[in-house]
C-alpha cells in the first residue's frame, strides 16, 4: 500500500512502504488561511568510552528539537526546525507541490544522498550513525571511526545543505536531485562553483526498495587554488519498514573520492564503505510501558584510501536493542566496537531516551 515516507530531513513524499510510520502527538493549528504543525523532540544520551585519553562517561542532550510546519495551501508549505542541543538551525525551507511528479523545495534540506542518512533521527535504532567513538581519530581526512556515515558526512556528501531540491513519484518510482552549495548547514559559501546530488528509488516488491545515487562535491583545493570535484557513487536497498512488526534491512555499498585525504601530488583518494542495519520488532503479547522490544545490530566497514598500504580503515559492529513505547518514542541501548585495520579496538557504551512529541 501507498504511504508517506521521509525524505529532506522532515516533510513527507510519497513512496510505498508496508505500514504508515507512528503519528506523533504534535499540535495542529488552523489560524486564518493557515495550518500550523508543531512537533519535536529530545534525546538525552549517556556514553562512556574505553579510550583512555576519553572521558570515562558523560550525559549529553544529544538533540532538543523544536518543528514548525506552516501550509499555505495545498501548493506551497514551509518548515523550520532549530536543535537547541546543538545550537543550530537544522531544517528551514520553502516547499512547492506542483505535482506528484515535480515538487520544488528551496532552503535548508537533507542532500537526497543515502537512505542511512535520509532516514530522520526519529526513526534510526542505531544511536549514533557515525558510530562515534570519543577519542578515536583513525580515518584519514575526516577522523573518527572510519564508518560509512562518518565519510559521507564530514565530506559532505550527505546531511544538509543550502540550495534547491527537486522531487516527484511515478508510479512505482521516486527521483530526487538537488543543486547545493556544498558547505553545509547554512554555511557561507566558500567558493562559486556548486554541488550536485542526486537519487533514484525503485518499489521492487511490496517489502523491498532499491535505490542509486551519485554526488559532485565542489571545493576549494588547498594547494592548486581552484574549484574541484569529488564524485561518489553507490546504492541501497531496504526491506521492511520502521514501525512494522519483523525485520528490518537497511544495506548500501558507496565509492567515491576523499577530498579530505590528498596524496603528494594534490590528489584525493578513493574511498569504499559498505553498511548493513538489521533490526528485528517483537511486540510485546500484554504491553504495557512498552509495546515492543527490537534485537539490533550493525556492521560498517570502511576504508578510506583503497591504494594505501597502512591503516586507517576497520570494522564498525553495533550490537544493542530498542524497547519500544507508543510511536517514536524508545528506549535505546547500543555498544559501538570499532576494530581497526591496525591499532587497538576500542569501544563505547551508549544510552539514550528518545521522547517524540
Amino acid at each position: 500500500m501507498k504511504a508517506p515516507t521521509r525524505v529532506l530531513g522532515g516533510l513527507y513524499i510519497v513512496g510505498f512502504v508496508t505500514a504508515a510510520p507512528p503519528v506523533a502527538a504534535q499540535l495542529n493549528v488552523h489560524t486564518g488561511n493557515y495550518d500550523l504543525t508543531i512537533s519535536g523532540r529530545i534525546n538525552v544520551q549517556f556514553r562512556t568510552s574505553s579510550v583512555v585519553l576519553a572521558p570515562s562517561s558523560r550525559f549529553i542532550l544529544r538533540r532538543a528539537r523544536v518543528t514548525v510546519v506552516v501550509k499555505v495551501n495545498d501548493f506551497i508549505e514551509a518548515k523550520v526546525q532549530p536543535d537547541f542541543g546543538e545550537f543550530q538551525m537544522r531544517d528551514a525551507y520553502v516547499r512547492m507541490n506542483f505535482h506528484p511528479a515535480f515538487k520544488l523545495t528551496f532552503g535548508n534540506a537533507k542532500r537526497p544522498f543515502d537512505l542511512f542518512e535520509l532516514y530522520s533521527s526519529s526513526y534510526i535504532i542505531v544511536i549514533e550513525r557515525t558510530g562515534k567513538i570519543e577519542g578515536v581519530a583513525d580515518c584519514a581526512g575526516v577522523g573518527g571511526v572510519c564508518s560509512w556515515s562518518q565519510l559521507t558526512e564530514k565530506l559532505l556528501f550527505s546531511d544538509r545543505d543550502l540550495g534547491v531540491f527537486v522531487d516527484g513519484e511515478a508510479g512505482a518510482v521516486d527521483y530526487h536531485f538537488s543543486v547545493t552549495n556544498g558547505s553545509g548547514t547554512i554555511v557561507a559559501d566558500e567558493n562559486d562553483a556548486k554541488s550536485y546530488t542526486g537519487r533514484v528509488r525503485i518499489q521492487a516488491t511490496s517489502d523491498l526498495r532499491v535505490a542509486a545515487n551519485v554526488a559532485a562535491h565542489d571545493y576549494l583545493h588547498p594547494d592548486r587554488l581552484g574549484d574541484e570535484y569529488a564524485v561518489a557513487y553507490g546504492g541501497d536497498a531496504e526491506w521492511g519498514a520502521y514501525g512494522n512488526a519483523g525485520v528490518h534491512i537497511q544495506a548500501g555499498f558507496l565509492r567515491g573520492k576523499n577530498w579530505r585525504n590528498l596524496d603528494a601530488a594534490g590528489d584525493p583518494s578513493t574511498f569504499t564503505t559498505a553498511q548493513v542495519i538489521v533490526g528485528y520488532r517483537m511486540p510485546l503479547a500484554h504491553p504495557g510501558h512498552f509495546t515492543a522490544i527490537e534485537p539490533l545490530g550493525r556492521v560498517s566497514w570502511a576504508d578510506p584510501d583503497r591504494a594505501a598500504t597502512v591503516g586507517g580503515g576497520g570494522w564498525l559492529l553495533t550490537p544493542g536493542v530498542a524497547l519500544h513505547l507508543s510511536g517514536r518514542n524508545m528506549m535505546v541501548a547500543n555498544v559501538d566496537v570499532w576494530f581497526p585495520d591496525e591499532g587497538e579496538r576500542e569501544w563505547s557504551l551508549k544510552l539514550q531516551s528518545m521522547v517524540y512529541f
